[in-house]
C-alpha cells in the first residue's frame, strides 16, 4: 500500500513542478503545435502551443516508480517493468512523430509505414517478453488465454497471443491519440482509467491465489503474477497525468502530443494484458473506444456512400462544429468516461462476488 501512495504522490509532484520547466524549454526551442487547416476554426489560437508534453509524465512515471521502490525497499517486478517499457517505447515512437512534425512544419510526422513499424517493434517485444519470466507458481506476466475479469476459455497459443496483444496495443494507442484533440480531454480520461487499475491491482493482490490459504473462498482468487506492482505503476501514471492536467486543461499551456498519447495507450493495454482484464479495458476505456468508432463509422460511411455521418471526426469535433464550447465538450465527455469506469469496476467486482 505504501508503494502505491508514494508512487502516486511523487508522480503528481514531479509533473506539477516539472511541466512548467518543460514548457519554457520547448517554447525557447520553438517546438510548437502545428494546427491542421481543416480543423475547427477555434483551434487556430492553439498554434504554437508547446507540444511533446508527454515527456513530462513519462519521465515522472518512471522516476515515481523507481523512487517508490527505493523508499519502501521493495524490488521491481517483471510485470511492472514490462508495462513501463511498453509505455516508454510507444512514447519514443510518438516523440519521433512529434519531432518530425515540428521540424518540417507539417501536420503529419512519421510516414504511416515508419510509424506502424515502430509500434510493431515495441508491441511485439512486449508481447514476447510478457510470456517469459514465470514465477514459482508458473505464472508469466501475461497469459495465452483471453480475459475479461479473469482468464477464460481456451489457450490461443503464443503466436495468436502476440497478434492479439498487438491489436490491443495499437487500438488503445491510436484510440488515445484520436481522443487527444481538446485541452485536457485525453489526460483527464486517462486519469480515471489509471485510477480504476490502481483499485483493480490492489484488489487482485488482496484476493490473490498466492494467498489462498488465508482467503475465505479460494475459488474466487485471482491468478495474476504481480498485481500489487501493477497497482504501483497505475498509481504513478494516475498521479503524473493528474499533475500534467493542471497545465494541459483549457486553455492548455502544453499539449501531450503523440509522445504522450501513444505512451498512455500502450500503458493502458499493458496494464490490461498483465492484470488479465483485456476485454474489460473496452469498458473501462469506453470513451476511447467510442471516439475510435466515430472515426471508423465516418470513414466507412464516406467510402461506401459518399456521405458523412458526423460533421467532423473524431466525435469531439462534431460537437464543436454543432456549437458546443470546447470546455463543455470536455466536461461532458469526462462524465461519459466516468460512467464507463463505474460500470467497468462494477462488473469487475460483480464477477469476483459471483464466484464466492
Amino acid at each position: 500500500m505504501r508503494q502505491i501512495l508514494f508512487a502516486g504522490a511523487i508522480g503528481l509532484f514531479l509533473t506539477l513542478i516539472g511541466t512548467p520547466l518543460l514548457i519554457k524549454l520547448l517554447a525557447r526551442k520553438g517546438y510548437g503545435q502545428f494546427i491542421r487547416d481543416d480543423g475547427p476554426r477555434t483551434h487556430g489560437s492553439k498554434k504554437g502551443t508547446p507540444t511533446m508534453g508527454g515527456i513530462s509524465f513519462i519521465l515522472a512515471t518512471l522516476i515515481a516508480y523507481a523512487l517508490a521502490k527505493v523508499i519502501t525497499g521493495e524490488d521491481p517486478t517483471y510485470s511492472g517493468i514490462l508495462v513501463l517499457f511498453l509505455m516508454a517505447g510507444m512514447g519514443l515512437v510518438g516523440f519521433l512523430d512529434d519531432y518530425i512534425k515540428i521540424v518540417k512544419q507539417r501536420s503529419l510526422g512519421l510516414r504511416a509505414k515508419a510509424k506502424m513499424a515502430g509500434q510493431l517493434i515495441v508491441g511485439i517485444a512486449f508481447a514476447v517478453l510478457a510470456l517469459q519470466f514465470s514465477d514459482k507458481r508458473g505464472l508469466a506476466p501475461a497469459s495465452t488465454k483471453l480475459s475479461f475479469i479473469t482468464d477464460f476459455g481456451w489457450t490461443i497459443g503464443p503466436v495468436l497471443f502476440v497478434v492479439w496483444a498487438l491489436f490491443m496495443i495499437l487500438a488503445m494507442s491510436n484510440g488515445v491519440n484520436l481522443t487527444d484533440g481538446l485541452d485536457g480531454l485525453a489526460t483527464g480520461a486517462s486519469v480515471m482509467v489509471f485510477g480504476a487499475y490502481t483499485f483493480i491491482g490492489l484488489w487482485q493482490f488482496q484476493e490473490s491465489c498466492a494467498n489462498a490459504e488465508t482467503l475465505t473462498n479460494p475459488n474466487a482468487c485471482f491468478e495474476v503474477r504481480d498485481p500489487l506492482d501493477l497497482a504501483v505503476v497505475a498509481s504513478a501514471l494516475m498521479g503524473a497525468c493528474f499533475g500534467f492536467l493542471w497545465w494541459n486543461t483549457s486553455p492548455a499551456k502544453i499539449f501531450m502530443g503523440d509522445t504522450g498519447s501513444l505512451a498512455l495507450g500502450g500503458a493502458l493495454a499493458g496494464l490490461a494484458i498483465c492484470s488479465r482484464t483485456e476485454l474489460l479495458l473496452a469498458i473501462l476505456g469506453g470513451l476511447f473506444v467510442l471516439i475510435t468508432l466515430s472515426v471508423v463509422i465516418q470513414v466507412g460511411s464516406f467510402r461506401m456512400t459518399g456521405k458523412r455521418v458526423f460533421r467532423m471526426a473524431p466525435l469531439q469535433h462534431h460537437f464543436e462544429l454543432k456549437g458546443w464550447s470546447e470546455v463543455l465538450v470536455v466536461v461532458r465527455f469526462w462524465i461519459i468516461q466516468g460512467m464507463c469506469v463505474i460500470v467497468g469496476l462494477g462488473l469487475f467486482y460483480a464477477g469476483w462476488a459471483a464466484d464466492k
